[in-house]
C-alpha cells in the first residue's frame, strides 16, 4: 500500500551542502558571498599543473569572504614531505585553512614518494598540522585503482583504517564520494559501509545541473560505473536530449532514503558544478526555497 507523505525532499537535503571549485573556475565568480549560504564548505580542487599559489590565493579569498575552506591534497601529485610541508604551512599561515580533503588523487603514477592518502595520513606533518576536520574519499561504485579485480575489499580496509586514524586522534572526519547518478546504488553504498562497521558520514558527491553531453563526458573520463546508465537512459529520450540535466529526482530520493532510513543515507551533498558554478548554485537556491511536495513512497 503506497503512503503519502509531505516533506521538503530536496530543500531538506540540500542542507549544509559542499561546491568544488577550482581556481580558474572560482575566480569567474566576483563574490560568493552572492550566491552561497554563509559557512558553505567550499573544496578547492587540484589540478596537476595549478601553482600552489593560485591555490592558497584562492583558499585565503574564500576564506576572507566567510566559507569554511577545505583544499585537496592528492597523494600522488605531492613530490616529497618538504612539499607537503609547504603547502600545509601555506594553507595554514596564509589562508588560515584548518581543513583539507585527502586522497590518492587522479595519476596513475606518483610524481613523488607518496602513493595513497594513508602515506600522507601517517606523516608527521599531518599529525601535528592540527587539522580540526579531514574528508577522505570514498567510491560507491567501485574503485578498480585500488580493488583491480573487483569488489570493495580494499577500498573498505582503507576507510576502516581512517576511522580508527580519526578516532586516534579525535580529527572530526567524513567521507565524500566522486559523483554518481543513482540514488539506489548510493544507499546501497552506505549500507554496506555499515554493515562492514565503518561509521563516518558520507557526504555524497553529485553532478550540478549541466548538459547532458557534458556530464557524459565528465561520467566516462571520471569512471562513473553503473550509475553511468541513467545519463545513457536520458539520451536515448530525443525530447529531453538537448535539456539541461538537474539531479531533482536523485536528491528526491535520498531524500526520502533519509525520512525512511536515516542511518543508511547520506549525512550532506557534495556539488560538483560541471555545468558551471553559477548555475549549481542557483538550481540550489530555488530548491531550497521550494515548497512542500507531496512524496509518494
Amino acid at each position: 500500500m503506497m503512503t503519502v507523505t509531505s516533506v521538503r525532499t530536496v530543500a531538506d537535503m540540500l542542507q549544509g551542502f559542499s561546491i568544488e571549485v577550482m581556481p580558474r573556475t572560482a575566480a569567474k565568480i566576483p563574490d560568493f558571498r552572492a550566491i552561497l549560504p554563509p559557512g558553505t564548505r567550499v573544496y578547492i580542487a587540484h589540478i596537476d599543473g595549478t601553482p600552489i599559489g593560485d591555490m592558497v590565493a584562492t583558499a585565503r579569498r574564500l576564506a576572507q569572504e566567510g566559507f569554511a575552506v577545505m583544499p585537496h591534497f592528492p597523494a600522488r601529485s605531492i613530490r616529497n614531505r618538504p612539499e607537503l610541508d609547504d603547502w600545509i604551512a601555506r594553507y595554514q599561515g596564509e589562508a588560515g585553512v584548518h581543513e583539507a580533503l585527502v586522497l590518492a588523487g587522479g595519476n596513475a603514477t606518483p610524481i613523488g614518494d607518496f602513493h595513497a592518502s594513508m602515506d600522507l595520513l601517517k606523516t608527521e606533518a599531518f599529525l601535528a598540522a592540527g587539522f580540526d576536520r579531514l574528508h577522505v574519499a570514498g567510491h560507491p561504485e567501485g574503485n578498480r585503482d585500488i580493488d583491480p579485480a573487483g569488489g570493495t575489499a580494499g577500498v573498505d580496509d582503507a576507510l576502516r583504517w581512517k576511522a580508527r586514524y580519526a578516532h586516534d586522534t579525535g580529527v572530526e572526519m567524513a567521507v565524500v564520494t566522486q559523483f554518481l547518478f543513482d540514488a539506489e546504488t548510493a544507499v546501497t553504498w552506505i549500507a554496506h559501509l555499515r554493515e562492514a562497521g565503518i561509521a563516518l558520514p558520507v557526504h555524497l558527491g553529485i553532478a550540478g545541473p549541466a548538459k547532458l553531453q557534458t556530464l557524459l563526458k565528465f561520467a566516462i573520463a571520471c569512471g562513473v560505473g553503473p550509475s553511468l546508465g541513467v545519463l545513457k537512459k536520458r539520451a536515448r529520450d530525443l525530447s529531453k536530449l538537448l535539456l539541461p540535466f538537474e539531479p531533482d529526482d536523485m536528491v528526491r530520493a535520498l531524500a526520502l532514503k533519509a525520512q525512511s532510513d536515516p542511518d543508511h543515507a547520506p549525512a550532506q551533498v557534495h556539488f560538483f558544478p560541471l555545468g558551471g558554478i553559477q548555475t549549481c548554485a542557483d538550481w540550489a537556491r530555488r530548491q531550497s526555497a521550494g515548497p512542500l511536495r507531496q512524496v509518494v513512497g
